[in-house]
C-alpha cells in the first residue's frame, strides 16, 4: 500500500498529515502511525493528523490527531493550525474554517500569513502553591522557573508527567519565565511524545491564561516565545472564565512525499 503524506510545522511543532477523506487509512493502525512519526525509521514528527470528511453540515472537515506513540490523543493547538493551512492548500476551505476535533468545534481564520485558531473555553484553573493546572483541550501543568534556558526540562518534566496526581493518565508540563509585561518564554514536556518539543499550542494557551489568572500580567493579548518561534494568545475574560481564546501563529508546509506500507 502506498499513500501520499504531507509534512507541516508550526513554530517547530511538526506533523505528518494525511488527506483521509476517502478513508484510505483506518484510525486503529497504531503501529503505522507510530512508525510514520519515528524520526529514525519513519518520516519523523511530534504527531500525525488525518483530515477527514465532516460529520455534520456545519463543519468543513474533521480533525483526528495521534501522538507520536501512535495513540489517538487530546487536542493539539499547533496541529489544528497546521491542519487548517493544509485544508486551505487542498481548497477544502478558503480563509475561514469550521471543524470538529476531539474536544469539540473550532473556528479558524487565515490572515496575513498566520492561522488564528479558536480554542475551547476555559472555566477552571486550579491554583496550587507551586503550579497551576488547567485543560485547554489537553491537560497542562504550568510552573514558573528561573533561568529557563538552563532548566532540565526533560528530567523534571518526565517526573511531573508521571507523578502525583497525574500518574498513568499523565499531563503536559510547561516551564515558564517572564520576559516583560505581556511576554513570556516557555519550554514544554509533552506526553505522548515523551520529550521536550520545540512548541506546544495548547501549552502556550495554558501559559497565557495562567499568567493572567495569577495577575502576573493584566494583558488580554499575551506573547509566548517557544524554542521554535513566537505565538500569540488573545482572550476575553468573563464571569465564567476565559472565552474567545485564539492561538495565533504561522503554519507551513515542509514537504510532500509517498510512503509504502
Amino acid at each position: 500500500m502506498t499513500f501520499t503524506f504531507y509534512k507541516y510545522q508550526g513554530t517547530g511543532n511538526d506533523f505528518v498529515i494525511i488527506d483521509n477523506r476517502e478513508s484510505i487509512l483506518t484510525k486503529n493502525n497504531t503501529k503505522l502511525f507510530s512508525l510514520l512519526c519515528d524520526r529514525k525509521f519513519g518520516i519523523g514528527a511530534d504527531g500525525l493528523m488525518l483530515l477527514e470528511r465532516p460529520n455534520n453540515s456545519e463543519d468543513d472537515f474533521t480533525m483526528v490527531y495521534f501522538n507520536a506513540d501512535g495513540n489517538e490523543s487530546s487536542m493539539c493547538g499547533n496541529g489544528g493550525r497546521c491542519l487548517v493551512a493544509f485544508a486551505a492548500f487542498l481548497n477544502v476551505v478558503n480563509d475561514t474554517a469550521i471543524f470538529s476535533a476531539i474536544d469539540g468545534k473550532h473556528h479558524a481564520e487565515i490572515k496575513d500569513g498566520l492561522v488564528y485558531l479558536q480554542m475551547k473555553d476555559v472555566s477552571t484553573i486550579e491554583k496550587h502553591d507551586t503550579h497551576l493546572f488547567l485543560d485547554t483541550g489537553s491537560p497542562h501543568h504550568v510552573m514558573m522557573v528561573e533561568e529557563l534556558s538552563n532548566f532540565d526540562v526533560t528530567t523534571i518534566g518526565r517526573s511531573v508527567r508521571h507523578g502525583a496526581p497525574y500518574f498513568e493518565e499523565g499531563t503536559n508540563v510547561n516551564f515558564v519565565e517572564k520576559k516583560n509585561g505581556s511576554t513570556f518564554s516557555v519550554r514544554t514536556y509533552e506526553r505522548g511524545v515523551e520529550d521536550e518539543t520545540l512548541s506546544c499550542g495548547t501549552g502556550v494557551t495554558a501559559v497565557a491564561l495562567s499568567m493572567h489568572a495569577t495577575d502576573i500580567t493584566d494583558q488580554k493579548e499575551v506573547i509566548v516565545n517557544t524554542l521554535g518561534g513566537e505565538l500569540r494568545v488573545t482572550f476575553d475574560v468573563t464571569e465564567e472564565g476565559y472565552e474567545n481564546i485564539f492561538l495565533i501563529g504561522p503554519a507551513e508546509q515542509v514537504f510532500k512525499g509517498e510512503f509504502s506500507w
